[in-house]
């Protein structure tokens, strides 16, 4: 069996619909610090206490659409929650566009649910903000109502923290989610528990803003270009599968866990909560830039 068929079948047996990255508490907790630590620069509607509430909610939002009461939707956006890079990266460097990459998968006999589409999920809903920032000035300069535009920049400001979040979770971004395949060496638990042991219990019972909020890094806007700053953004992420697999195998996640794993997971929720931050601040600041009207002259 191939290096790929291999991946797609851990894909298919390694994603359970039940795991889902950080869990209820921990997508609320990185949205609210991000959109609670957001530059003075940025809107006042973004960072009001309503705007920093309803962020917060929306966190889990794209949890909620995978209920099996909804199939169509599920199966449709379950594959944005991950990367397993092993096996994209198999196929060469990423491309920018969700389409050139399917195509490759494609191509490769394989498919792209299997392998997942995280980046390319996360920079799209990082755009549609930008483009609600763009309006949200364009309405401001011609002196319009904008409640419209600003409840839809915080739906999507929202939305994309869901994505950012999932992708400081090590296990998003591997085919080792939950539960070591292939040689292991090192004893790594082989049971698919993993998962959702750390990212879910662990860290509703152990994980509080404070200790987050400190690990945070300073605002700052994103330079160059968004995807690939968010695919090495997901790379960074993958460094840390091992470790993963190591504070299990040492009981790190099992009730209060121990000082190691609750530092390493403060770290982890603050990495998210920081770069979902520095993507909402870029949008503000890259929707100030013009744009060529896509229907002057016809």
């Amino acid at each position: 069996m191939s290096a790929l068929s291999m991946a797609g079948l851990v894909c298919l047996f390694g994603h359970p619909q039940a795991a889902f990255a950080w869990g209820n508490a921990g997508h609320r907790l990185v949205n609210r610090l991000a959109a609670g630590t957001l530059p003075a620069s940025v809107p006042s509607f973004l960072r009001s206490e309503a705007a920093v509430n309803e962020i917060e909610y929306l966190g889990p939002e794209p949890d909620r659409w995978r209920s099996p009461a909804e199939p169509e939707l599920n199966a449709a956006q379950a594959p944005e929650h991950f990367i397993d890079l092993e096996p994209a990266d198999a196929l060469g460097p990423l491309p920018r566009r969700r389409l050139d990459f399917e195509a490759k998968v494609f191509a490769a006999h394989e498919l792209p649910e299997k392998i997942g589409l995280q980046p390319w999920e996360a920079t799209e809903v990082w755009e549609r903000l930008k483009a609600a920032l763009r309006e949200y000035r364009a309405l401001q300069a011609a002196h319009q109502d904008t409640r419209g535009v600003e409840a839809a920049a915080i739906f999507y400001a929202g939305w994309l923290g869901h994505y950012v979040g999932d992708a400081s979770q090590p296990l998003h971004t591997t085919i080792q989610y939950n539960g070591w395949v292939g040689p292991n060496p090192n004893g790594y638990t082989t049971e698919h528990q993993i998962h959702w042991q750390f990212e879910g219990p662990f860290v509703e019972a152990n994980l509080h803003e404070p200790e987050v909020r400190t690990k945070m890094t300073e605002p700052k806007a994103i330079d160059g270009d968004i995807f690939d700053s968010y695919v090495a953004y997901l790379r960074q992420t993958n460094t840390y599968v091992e470790k993963v697999y190591q504070l299990e195998k040492a009981g790190g996640f099992v009730g209060a866990g121990t000082r190691e794993s609750r530092e390493f997971t403060a770290e982890r929720l603050a990495v998210g909560a920081s770069m979902l931050r520095d993507m909402i601040y870029t949008a503000w600041v890259e929707s100030a830039k013009p744009v060529l009207d896509p229907y002057a002259g016809k």
